[in-house]
C-alpha cells in the first residue's frame, strides 16, 4: 500500500515531532521531562526512538531528509546504551 503526498508529508511531520521529544528529554538544560527519573526518560525516549524506526523503514519517502531522524536516532540508542 502506497501513501499519498499529504500523508507523507503528515507522518514525516509526526516524525520531527518524535525529534522533538527525544532531544528535548536528552537535554538537561530545558524543563522538557525534567519531572521524570531517569528511567522515565529512557523509556521515553526509546518509545519515540521505536516510532521513528518503525516510519524510517517505509521505502516511499522520496525525497524527504532523514538527517535530523538519523541524528535523534543516533543520539537516543547512545543514552541507552
Amino acid at each position: 500500500m502506497a501513501r499519498e503526498a499529504d500523508q507523507i508529508a503528515q507522518d514525516y511531520s509526526a516524525m520531527l515531532g518524535s525529534v522533538s521529544v527525544i532531544t528535548n528529554c536528552l537535554d538537561d538544560s530545558n524543563e522538557f521531562c525534567n519531572d521524570m527519573t531517569k528511567a522515565e526518560k529512557k523509556e521515553r525516549v526509546m518509545r519515540s526512538s521505536g516510532y521513528l524506526s518503525f516510519m524510517k523503514d517505509l521505502d516511499d519517502w522520496g525525497s524527504e531528509d532523514m538527517s535530523t531522524i538519523n541524528a535523534a536516532s543516533s543520539g537516543a540508542e547512545a543514552y541507552s546504551a
